[in-house]
Order: C-alpha cells, then sequence, then structure tokens
C-alpha cells in the first residue's frame, strides 16, 4: 500500500503545481526553460504513474475489503465510463460542442471515471486509486473555473468526431484492454 500510496502523492503532486503553487511553477519554468520544465515534469508524472501501477498490483494481491458493491454497480460504472471517455476524448478535439460547453471536459471525465470505479469496487487500495483521483480532479476543477472560461469556437463535424472516438476507445478498453492489462473483465 505504501508504493501506492507514494506515487498517488507523486503524481497528483506533480499535477497540482499548477493549483498549489502557480508563482513557484512560473519560476521554476523561467528559470529551467520551457523545454526543461517540462521534461523534469514528465520524469516525475511519469515515477508516480510507475508506483501507482506497481502499488496497485501489490494491493490487489492482498486486499483489504471495505465492502461488497452489488453487481449492478459494475453496470452502471460501464454507463459511466463510457461518459468519462467521450468527456476526455471532446478535451483532445478542438472545436467541438462537449468543450465549448463543459470547458474542463477532461477533468470532468476523471471525475466520472474516478467516481464510477468508486462504485464498483470496495478495496482499501480502489478507495485510495479512485477517491485520490477523485479529490484531485474536483479540485482541479474548481481552480480551473476560477481562472474563468475559455472560449471555444464549435467547428463542424467535431462534436462527431469527439463522440464517435471516444465511444470507439472506451469499447477498446472495456472490452480487450481492461482485461488485458489491468486483468479485470469490466463485462464478464
Amino acid at each position: 500500500m505504501t508504493l501506492l500510496i507514494l506515487g498517488l502523492l507523486v503524481f497528483l503532486g506533480v499535477h497540482s503545481v499548477r493549483i498549489v503553487a502557480p508563482a513557484w511553477r512560473e519560476a521554476q519554468r523561467a528559470r529551467l526553460g520551457e523545454n526543461a520544465w517540462k521534461g523534469l515534469y514528465s520524469v516525475a508524472a511519469l515515477a508516480g504513474f510507475v508506483l501507482i501501477v506497481w502499488g496497485y498490483g501489490q494491493a490487489r494481491q492482498q486486499p483489504v475489503v471495505l465492502w461488497t458493491p452489488p453487481v449492478a454497480m459494475r453496470h452502471l460504472a460501464g454507463l459511466l465510463t463510457l461518459i468519462a471517455f467521450v468527456m476526455v476524448a471532446a478535451s483532445q478535439v478542438g472545436g467541438n460542442a462537449i468543450q465549448a460547453r463543459l470547458q474542463h471536459p477532461m477533468l470532468l471525465g476523471t471525475k466520472v471515471w474516478a467516481f464510477a470505479h468508486l462504485l464498483a469496487n470496495g478495496t482499501l487500495a480502489d478507495v485510495l486509486l479512485f477517491g485520490g483521483f477523485l479529490v484531485w480532479a474536483v479540485l482541479c476543477f474548481r481552480s480551473a473555473r476560477q481562472r474563468g472560461r475559455v472560449q471555444v469556437t464549435v467547428r463542424p463535424g467535431r462534436t462527431a468526431i469527439a463522440v464517435v472516438s471516444g465511444v470507439a476507445a472506451w469499447a477498446f478498453f472495456a472490452f480487450w484492454a481492461h482485461a488485458a492489462w489491468i486483468g479485470v473483465r469490466p463485462f464478464g
């Protein structure tokens, strides 16, 4: 559990610098240069991600069960993760109506993804992992909203591209990659 917690602190900590220390972040970017800053940021984020994966894998070997969710929660989680994938895809396809309306679809997608996994999983490691991401996404979203609205010019077809891309990515992950990479079949 220690590696999972350490990974979450590093990964989410790196991704929180803009929220908790914006002046320090800008000073470091100016001092190091944009490329060096991005390089160090990426290395730290990758190290945190590796620790999360490793720590979560270890924690799953001896799970501490806090509750046993009803089977229906798996189905609800499947629907919610579909919505989350579409939101994340919308964050990557510029000029779509989802991005224009939601403003920060990646953060909202992260919140929905984390919440869905909390509904469907009841171990301590799940609460730490998905609860940590949920709290982080809530705080990030709040901070992003305080910075003001971003003007998005909606272009024809971009919303459809975001939705189709999100659904395709979700289907790939839900029906193959989740089992292959994580060892859990969401629908079977």
